[in-house]
């Protein structure tokens, strides 16, 4: 008898646990469903009410308002979260990883930047990470460990009796905005892909493997950008290739896109929306119980929950105190902007002038050339530390200094100019801007913006050859206090970062197989520290209050 009641108490409960989940599915059909996003927050940790950022206090506290409203929450991210200020440098992206494991974020999209610090340390931030890296069009074809066997082509989450599938994509592009020799083996063979063959196609059965495991919506968390400046791989180039996605959440061009409808294959409207960049914003798509989705962006969030900042708090101050070392002091404004508008990609700036002549003094090469992209923050009057620095260079390359020929430098002049406009901005955005365009030190040149770029490129971005008119003209270089004609068959020694000079940057492959006079040179803010020691502010202020008219466009 007592075996027959408890199986008769067994029976009872699991019955009423089975009523139990009906009922709270039916209830669920009541709630609605909310996906918060972000992304390339880039490091920006702490609320910022100068920059607008909201920080990833507000970010949580903002999560928790929305928990109280519906049980069906997610947090998910578009890539590129890892690096950027001193805090992503110093710890190699760990810290942002602890931060996001803190919130509880459930997926992130690999960005470009993500591969920034190895493809070891990708595994291993991959390992500590408590949430999902995905990404679907990402291929291994090497012979040894294959770093990235923990991403995820994608997830899908339950609510209640409705489901949604987060898919990642990868734009093809990290192998050149990224490292390129880190997608390759020791011999120097890629084996590491993004399906560029088959990009589509890879993308469209994702989405149908989700739909056959009964997703009834599904998410692009895509790191591709959007516009022509990314096609092939581009936001709107994948929706309008695709069918049955319902919204595509883009990051890696740092546009703030509320909510953009864009057609896809079958005509379909999808929702595309992206956050802009630094956590100025927190997107928010909604999905109500009759199925119909809005996506809006949350900016001027003041709030912060306090135990979360606490804990970023704890992280800041763990490596504070060496990034506030005072190592020199700058007796000038030094900025990547011009009136707001980002200008370091597109025009010679005389923080430019300053870190390309601090590279070519530091190897006394003949020339300098520093990648635009590879600089990324201002440095204002006052004290430096190397916060400030790392701020400025927080790549941690190597200044490094090769031979090469006239031909290869005008040939890497003219791919780092190939979107140069006549104008630096259209009033509101930068136009024209290349993460290549190079800032210069020993050499100046005219940029003729009338002549459309002949520069022609592989599917990857690399550069293969200039099939036409150029657009640099009156190339020359200094030989002692003058400027001479640079002679194309004449080789010349060349200082940059290793990511432009070693690894084919910005798809600078004219310089593969340079002979290496430097190669594994000071970190490059060490460089900028080292030059501002050992030049007097008087010196400082003269030649870099402005620009030295090393660039000219016409």
């Amino acid at each position: 008898m007592y075996f027959l009641v408890r199986r008769i108490v067994l029976l009872i409960t699991v019955i009423a646990m089975e009523i139990s989940s009906v009922f709270g599915a039916i209830f669920s059909l009541n709630k609605d469903i909310v996906i918060l996003y972000t992304n390339d927050i880039h490091c920006a940790v702490e609320a910022n009410e100068e920059t607008g950022c909201i920080g990833f206090a507000g970010l949580a506290a903002y999560k928790k308002e929305v928990e109280e409203k519906t049980p069906y929450i997610t947090l998910v991210d578009g890539g590129d979260a890892v690096q950027g200020q001193a805090i992503g440098t110093v710890s190699k992206g760990e810290y942002i990883v602890d931060i996001m494991n803190y919130i509880g974020y459930d997926y992130t999209a690999i960005g470009n930047h993500d591969f920034d610090f190895t493809m070891p340390q990708l595994h291993k931030m991959i390992d500590k990470a408590e949430y999902s890296y995905l990404a679907c069009n990402i291929t291994y074809s090497g012979l040894g460990e294959n770093e990235l066997t923990g991403v995820k082509s994608y997830g899908i989450e339950e609510y209640g009796f409705r489901s949604v599938a987060f898919i990642g994509v990868s734009t093809p592009y990290s192998v050149v905005s990224s490292t390129p020799a880190y997608f390759k083996d020791e011999n120097g063979n890629r084996i590491y892909g993004f399906c560029e063959e088959n990009f589509y196609e890879t993308i469209q059965s994702n989405i149908d493997e989700c739909k056959a495991l009964g997703a009834d919506y599904v998410v692009i968390l895509g790191h591709t950008g959007s516009g022509e400046d990314f096609y092939p791989y581009g936001a709107e180039d994948i929706i309008e290739n695709v069918s049955d996605i319902d919204v595509y959440l883009d990051a890696h061009d740092h546009k703030e896109i509320e909510g953009q409808l864009v057609k896809d294959k079958d005509g379909e409207d999808v929702i595309m929306s992206s956050t802009g960049t630094g956590l100025e914003n927190i997107g928010q798509l909604t999905i109500l119980p009759n199925g119909e989705m809005t996506t809006s962006l949350i900016s001027d969030y003041t709030k912060q929950d306090e135990d979360t900042k606490t804990f970023v708090d704890s992280i800041v101050e763990s490596y504070n105190t060496d990034l506030k070392r005072v190592v020199a002091y700058n007796p000038i404004n030094l900025s990547i902007y011009e009136n707001g508008i980002r200008k370091i990609r597109n025009r010679e700036m005389a923080i430019g002038d300053l870190i390309a002549d601090a590279y070519r003094n530091a190897t006394e090469a003949q020339i300098a050339l520093v990648n635009g992209g590879g600089i990324r923050a201002d440095l204002n009057c006052g004290d430096v530390t190397y916060g400030d620095l790392i701020a400025v260079h927080p790549f941690g390359n190597n200044v490094v200094s090769i031979k090469a020929t006239g031909q290869q430098i005008l040939d890497a002049l003219e791919m780092g100019c190939r979107s140069t406009q006549v104008k630096y901005s259209d009033g509101n955005n930068a136009v024209g801007e290349c993460g290549g365009f190079f800032q210069v030190s020993g050499i100046k040149y005219t940029i003729d913006t009338s002549i459309s770029s002949a520069v022609v490129m592989d599917a990857n971005g690399n550069f293969i050859r200039v099939d036409g008119e150029r657009r640099v003209k009156n190339v020359k270089v200094l030989n002692g206090d003058t400027y001479t004609d640079i002679d194309p068959t004449a080789t010349y020694s060349v200082s940059g970062n290793n990511y432009s000079m070693f690894n084919g940057g910005d798809g600078m492959t004219m310089f593969t197989g340079c002979e290496k006079i430097c190669a594994d040179g000071l970190k490059d803010y060490e460089v900028v520290v080292s030059y501002f020691l050992s030049n007097s502010e008087e010196f400082i202020a003269d030649n870099y209050s402005s620009v030295q008219n090393r660039i000219i466009i016409k």
